[in-house]
């Protein structure tokens, strides 16, 4: 965490102030060092402490940092079951801060950024993964209408839709051409499995550092991260999270990939999926390897428009961001391995 000077704390105290029952007396406003979307701050201040989440700086991308959709998805799930954190303040865009941005409580608990969770005991990190797994299936059961969010998505197929939309993305901030993304574009166009109809709130980015777990037992306290959550397929943010057990524990991946899981006391990516369709009901998943693909393209075009935005002076971390490139090419390497695998 670093202070903070792009905030001008004056301007938001007397809005806060005016927006948030009981806040009072803003001091001081740091930066989490962490994240690339949408810049997220520690708010200091006489009643308490306090967490900011804002859109970034400059022209941004059409339909990306929409921190209202967060807002909105958090605020309908507090007592779902679904751990989220209590949102106490949505701005406009015409803000102290010149951007939007929300607040919510700020969570004293765990972050765990590496997913071999080197800081655990043996016996605690199995546990902890299986709380994640509780949630994420907990958040697939939730009746979307039933907590307001009936029309936070599109009808029809979610891959068709989450495809054309990030090809139309990743196009937009393409630096250069990678070839197996190219080819694995083609791959997911031709390899559409039919709409099954299943349809749940999905979150998005769903891992195990987007979370925050009791600081004294494996239980989590609250998912964050909300940026991208949607109507879609359930498989999509099961995929999603499976995708750490294949990325390189090397080179700035942070995945479980090289790793011996067995050894760590970590589930194995078949557990994690048998102990959510047990919870689920689910019987075997069909087409596994096209969702596990679609999971890595996806990622590697949210990291591409890190990258095109770090190159335009736009990234909350610029340095990291040009670190992530590299990992572009090798996603879609990875994904064109994986759509060779038995369906």
């Amino acid at each position: 965490m670093s202070n903070s000077n792009d905030l001008d704390i004056q301007p938001l105290n007397t809005e806060l102030e005016a927006g948030i029952a009981g806040f009072s007396g803003l001091r001081e406003a740091r930066k989490f060092n962490t994240g690339q979307s949408n810049p997220t701050y520690l708010l200091i201040a006489d009643s308490g402490q306090y967490v900011l989440r804002a859109k970034p700086p400059g022209q941004l991308l059409k339909s990306a940092h929409q921190v209202d959709r967060e807002f909105r998805v958090m605020g309908a799930l507090k007592g779902s079951g679904v751990p989220v954190p209590d949102m106490l303040y949505l701005s406009d865009e015409d803000s102290s801060i010149g951007r939007m941005f929300f607040v919510m409580n700020y969570l004293d608990g765990r972050i765990f950024w590496q997913p071999e969770l080197p800081e655990c005991e043996l016996s605690e990190r199995r546990p902890i993964y299986d709380a994640m797994n509780a949630v994420l299936a907990c958040l697939h059961d939730v009746d979307p209408a039933a907590v307001g969010l009936a029309d936070f998505g599109k009808p029809g197929n979610y891959f068709e839709r989450q495809l054309s939309r990030w090809t139309k993305q990743y196009r937009a901030s393409e630096t250069q051409t990678i070839s197996d993304m190219d080819a694995l574009i083609l791959w997911l166009e031709a390899n559409m499995p039919p709409d099954d109809g299943a349809i749940s709130l999905v979150h998005g980015d769903y891992r195990i550092d987007n979370m925050i777990f009791a600081p004294d037992r494996p239980d989590v306290l609250a998912v964050l991260d909300w940026e991208l959550s949607t109507l879609g397929h359930p498989l999509a943010d099961l995929a999603y999270q499976c995708m750490q057990w294949r990325l390189p524990h090397d080179s700035g991946f942070r995945g479980l990939g090289g790793l011996d899981r067995t050894a760590l006391g970590l589930p194995s990516e078949e557990d994690y999926v048998a102990a959510y369709c047990r919870r689920r009901n689910i019987d075997a998943i069909n087409n596994w390897p096209f969702y596990l693909a679609f999971s890595f393209f996806r990622l590697a075009a949210i990291l591409q428009g890190v990258l095109k935005r770090a190159l335009d002076g736009n990234a909350s971390n610029p340095k990291r961001a040009k670190e992530m490139s590299v990992a572009v090419p090798v996603m879609a390497h990875m994904a064109m391995e994986i759509t060779k695998e038995d369906h």
